[in-house]
């Protein structure tokens, strides 16, 4: 099955409260979580679908480990099953989801694992020099870039070609990287108009990037949490998708 014959056009009713507002704020903007860092909303049960179609179907395109990379990605998971959110059972390996589907964690592949169970992807930035690099993530819902060209590369590389990820922006980024700590999560958003509202948006770097006008029809918003792992000098880059029809928001207010 290719990805085109896979319904991925998945609103939210609203976006979530004070997120906006974050949005707004100077890059990288980060502020501590307050309350959970993994939450549910009322698309959980559509995007899992969407989730676990894509894992089974198109697994090259939003799943990738390196070797050197699998600690830390056992790492995080091992942190995500200790914070799930109330409407998941865990006993040992096994994870029964919201919706009723039962998850075994396979811990040679944690993140494909992890795919299957949490709404949000995740990236996993381990410091290699003089930056974090991209060493394993599963990114069922990317926003204009293209895992395969990203995994094994550092924070500069991964946002080319982002004119707006300077390299005062990068050096900011990375600084919040290093000094992130273990058990005070933080996490930022951002606001994006699109013109189409699907979830699964791949880009290649030299494709055409054209930007949604004020007007597009949908607004999506990323929340981003980073995450101190165990691991030495490693992080996860949390990602919660939210899209919404414009016309709604405005019919609200």
């Amino acid at each position: 099955m290719k990805m085109h014959e896979i319904s991925n056009l998945i609103l939210q009713q609203k976006l979530p409260e004070g997120q906006t507002e974050v949005a707004s704020a100077r890059l990288p903007s980060m502020r501590p979580v307050v309350g959970p860092w993994l939450t549910c909303d009322d698309a959980y049960n559509a995007q899992m679908g969407l989730r676990r179609r894509l894992l089974q179907n198109c697994e090259a395109d939003v799943y990738a480990q390196t070797p050197g990379g699998l600690l830390a990605a056992c790492g995080f998971v091992a942190a995500a099953l200790d914070a799930l959110p109330d409407g998941f059972v865990r006993m040992g390996d096994h994870v029964w989801c919201p919706d009723g589907y039962k998850v075994v964690i396979d811990w040679l592949a944690p993140l494909r694992s992890i795919g299957a169970v949490l709404q949000q992807d995740v990236c996993i930035m381990e410091r290699s020099g003089d930056e974090h690099v991209l060493s394993g993530a599963v990114l069922c819902f990317p926003a204009s870039w293209t895992l395969a060209q990203k995994i094994g590369k550092p924070l500069i590389a991964i946002h080319s070609p982002v004119a707006e990820y300077d390299s005062a922006i990068a050096m900011r980024v990375q600084r919040l990287f290093d000094g992130v700590q273990e058990g005070r999560p933080m996490w930022r958003a951002n606001l994006l108009h699109y013109n189409k509202g699907e979830l699964h948006q791949p880009k290649q770097e030299n494709d055409l990037r054209c930007a949604g006008q004020p007007d597009a029809p949908y607004l999506r918003s990323e929340r981003q949490t980073v995450l101190r792992l165990p691991q030495p000098d490693a992080v996860a880059f949390i990602i919660h998708t939210t899209v919404v029809a414009a016309d709604d928001l405005r019919a609200d207010k």
